[in-house]
């Protein structure tokens, strides 16, 4: 499988983290948190937690702070389905295909709901053939973009499909909750909203760089679905955040990537790229000290982290984008990305 085309979307609005801050202050909800949550907030907004900016899919930080179901559902109906399609148009010229040419669609999201799916929005939006393969994937988290892709790879090796458009949006602002747990508080001052999509095909191209795909492995751990999730609560999504999630995710990384280098017969060094799912300045910490990688290992995870915040399942392909953009070295490149479940995911590619 190839990657032929990748391209990336964000809302218009971009807003530093003092500015959240600010907002958070003038919030109705805000005098009702407990001062020690309070402090958390500021703490983490105003501190450095590797994050400058985020776009957000508001026209102002106020309206951050209608927390209602009907709101909070609106708003993820609304940009969602616009966020998917603008990436996937970027995506397919990138990648120079026709829109009648693509076979399959596959988008991967969790932070809202519809039915029929997003593919449906982005096929009509597109103009993408009425025969075309559709499936909505759910429930993955953070982690979504690499099954995304091996549910590509597996449509193309069944010869079910030979161009393939792979989606991994996120309206992380739809999915935006307040109470005093302290892994709600933190994930308030995370997550930002995007989208991206990658084209997929059974050959390669000639007017970029080859960009195979070579192996793909997950590692579950359902026993800790606990340590990382979303809950319904009044309606709404709120997420869980453990703080054991950093040390845990980490070594679930190096797991899974130590297992597929052996099977490669490659070893750490053989690795001219890595590109990880930040998550935050802990998660990345973690994951610096357990693979044993430099600040220039990092770059590219960090790049996006600082400039978008955690995008959730878009953000690999997010970091992905910036390294082929910025010529990375070729050889052998080794991705993850990992979320709700506990699940980690890993990916190897062949970059010339």
């Amino acid at each position: 499988m190839f990657l032929t085309g990748i391209a990336t979307a964000v809302p218009p609005r971009r807003f530093t983290q003092a500015e959240c801050w600010a907002a958070l202050q003038k919030a109705p909800q805000f005098p009702q948190l407990q001062r020690s949550s309070q402090a958390l907030l500021k703490k983490v907004l105003c501190g450095e937690n590797g994050i400058a900016t985020r776009h957000l899919a508001l026209s102002d930080l106020a309206e951050a702070f209608t927390l209602t179901p009907d709101a909070l559902h609106a708003r993820f109906e609304k940009h969602a389905p616009d966020l998917a399609a603008q990436a996937a148009k970027r995506a397919l010229a990138t990648a120079h295909l026709p829109f009648e040419q693509v076979d399959a669609i596959i988008v991967s999201s969790c932070t809202g709901y519809l039915c029929p799916g997003i593919t449906s929005y982005v096929s009509e939006r597109l103009g993408l053939r009425r025969d075309v393969q559709s499936l909505d994937l759910v429930g993955q988290g953070c982690g979504a973009a690499l099954p995304n892709l091996r549910t590509a790879k597996a449509l193309l090796a069944a010869g079910g499909a030979r161009q393939i458009l792979s989606i991994c949006v996120e309206v992380c602002s739809a999915a935006f909750f307040l109470d005093d747990d302290p892994g709600v508080l933190v994930s308030n001052c995370l997550f930002g909203d995007g989208a991206a999509a990658v084209v997929l095909s059974d050959r390669p191209v000639t007017h970029s760089r080859r960009v195979e795909w070579k192996a793909g492995a997950s590692h579950h751990s359902p026993a800790e679905r606990d340590l990382l999730r979303f809950e319904q609560r009044g309606g709404m999504l709120r997420n869980v955040l453990s703080r054991e999630v950093p040390e845990r995710v980490a070594a679930d990384v190096r797991t899974v990537r130590t297992e597929m280098l052996l099977e490669a017969g490659l070893t750490p060094a053989d690795l001219s790229a890595t590109i990880l799912h930040a998550g935050g300045r802990q998660v990345l910490g973690a994951l610096q000290r357990e693979l044993c990688l430099s600040e220039t290992d990092l770059r590219f995870s960090s790049g996006i982290l600082r400039d978008f915040g955690n995008l959730s399942s878009p953000f690999v392909l997010f970091a992905l984008e910036r390294a082929l953009a910025q010529s990375a070295p070729g050889g052998w490149w080794w991705m993850s990305s990992f979320g709700a479940g506990l699940s980690c995911h890993g990916a190897l590619f062949k970059i010339d």
